[in-house]
């Protein structure tokens, strides 16, 4: 059989007017004030049952009307782009390009990536060069005027890839001596 409390409680409310009981015998803890109503706490309870209507905190009840009376500006519409997207002006004329290579930039490394089937070509001409990632067609690739070995001639490139959620195709005429040459890219249908 279990024993009922006897303790008596008071209400006690903090800065924000949330609602608490604690025992009468007790010193109150920082921050709490009571209310006026002491007594067993099932009294107590039906009191903070009564009063505490919202429990929402003060700060959050003050900071909610101040927004419904003084609605914050509506947001900006969101900017339009300046100018033709990176693909329209990739996809207008012909670009300088470059291949781009790590660790080194030599006629052997741009090999193994042809090799591969996968290369870097850099559009130098957009701020800050844009690198893209080209998976390499083979039937549509060229590299039969190429001279890897001497490091003379020129390979065409095509590939595909996405750039900016656009499936483009990326075509790039590149000399072996430099690595640099024109591309453009050719928006997928």
């Amino acid at each position: 059989m279990s024993e009922e409390d006897q303790d008596v409680y008071r209400v006690v409310v903090n800065h924000e007017e949330q609602y608490s009981i604690w025992p009468d015998y007790r010193e109150l803890p920082p921050g709490w004030s009571e209310v006026g109503v002491t007594g067993p706490k099932e009294v107590c309870l039906d009191h903070i049952e009564k009063v505490w209507t919202d429990m929402r905190p003060l700060s959050l009840r003050k900071r909610m009307e101040e927004l419904k009376n003084n609605p914050p500006p509506p947001e900006p519409p969101p900017a339009e782009p300046e100018g033709p997207s990176l693909v329209e002006r990739l996809s207008t004329g012909r670009h300088p390009v470059e291949i781009s290579l790590r660790p080194t930039k030599d006629v052997a490394r741009f090999k193994e990536c042809v090799d591969r089937g996968y290369v870097h070509v850099k559009f130098t001409g957009t701020r800050g060069g844009t690198e893209l990632g080209v998976r390499l067609d083979e039937q549509r690739t060229d590299v039969s005027s190429a001279d890897f070995a001497a490091g003379t001639g020129a390979a065409t490139l095509v590939g595909s890839l996405t750039l900016d959620f656009v499936k483009v195709h990326c075509h790039a005429t590149v000399s072996l001596p430099a690595l640099e040459g024109e591309g453009y890219l050719v928006v997928a249908s």
